[in-house]
């Protein structure tokens, strides 16, 4: 496993932290356990979606929750009463715990559970005050005032 040292970046950068914080997050993650697996996927311009393989999870065994930039989503199904043995048990019902950083702007607009799949959508809303805005340039002769000729 690989480890970065970004102790030489903090000498000359200001305000980072997090950035490199998730960095660090993300190379102890990259080697985790990987589940329950999962794809992100763009949406349109400003929508994503998160899916998760949670196969055995109901609505109430998940928990879906965002703070800040952060997002977690815990999954814990209750011990229920089981009629018989298993042969061969496949479908992995552990608790999980999947957490995502997610970008300036962007909230969970709405989550499903279908066919064993939960899906998260996000979208990125950027205040009116945020957005790029086109500055006039105003012309040199409209900003100076008019010479009266001498008569």
């Amino acid at each position: 496993m690989r480890t970065f040292d970004f102790s030489p970046l903090f000498r000359s950068t200001v305000g980072f932290d997090r950035v490199f914080q998730l960095l660090d997050t993300v190379s102890n993650e990259s080697g985790g356990n990987g589940y329950p697996p999962y794809n992100i996927e763009k949406s349109g311009e400003s929508g994503y979606r998160i899916t998760l393989a949670v196969a055995g999870f109901t609505d109430k065994d998940i928990e879906i929750v965002q703070q800040e930039n952060a997002l977690r989503i815990v999954g814990k199904i209750a011990e229920r009463e089981v009629n018989g043995s298993y042969l061969h048990r496949g479908i992995a019902t552990r608790a999980f715990e999947r957490r995502f950083e997610l970008a300036d702007h962007v909230r969970v607009s709405g989550a499903s559970l279908e066919n064993g799949l939960l899906h998260v959508d996000l979208v990125r809303e950027v205040p009116e005050e945020k957005k790029p805005r086109v500055v006039p340039i105003a012309s040199a002769a409209a900003s100076r005032p008019q010479l009266q000729a001498a008569e």
